[in-house]
């Protein structure tokens, strides 16, 4: 069978260290839900062990990365949703990295502590156009965890 081919979902020409906010979505492989549980229309996630480790990774993002800072996210059972922003004034010594560098780096901190790869490969970005764009995918990750039944990652 032939391999699927894949439809770049980058922006042509755009330079992805450059100030703004940036929608991500990363998937685990297979859809397998290792990260969280959540009671079917509750608000409350409740993390595994795995999910643990993916929080404590995105509370380092800053640390990592001076100049990128995670304004909001959420851990669902099979993938996850951050609003990432970098912030470059100039003033820091670290030049700001891409997005893709910045979710390299975390899925490679995460797997070295699980032990194992989860993810699938890629991730799923959006760049922010403006205030209110950012808040509608503000308002996404919040509204995530009670709407779970109906998300299109949902697996019973």
């Amino acid at each position: 069978m032939a391999q699927k081919i894949r439809k770049p979902n980058r922006l042509p020409d755009y330079d992805y260290s450059q100030n703004g906010a940036y929608f991500v979505t990363i998937c685990i492989k297979d859809r397998e839900p290792i990260l969280s549980r959540i009671s079917v229309g509750a608000n409350c996630v409740r993390l595994t062990d795995f999910g643990k480790v993916v929080d404590d990774e995105i509370k380092k993002m800053n640390t990592v990365y001076e100049c990128v800072f995670v304004d909001n996210y959420v851990i669902m059972p099979n993938h996850i949703h951050l609003l990432i922003r970098i912030e470059n004034d100039g003033r820091r010594p670290q030049v700001a990295p891409t997005v893709s560098r910045i979710i390299k780096q975390f899925k490679g901190s995460v797997t070295k502590q699980i032990g194992m790869s989860v993810w699938q490969k890629g991730f799923y970005d959006h760049v922010v156009r403006d205030g209110y764009d950012y808040q509608i995918r503000w308002q996404y990750i919040d509204d995530n965890p009670p709407k779970w039944a109906e998300d299109e990652l949902y697996i019973k």
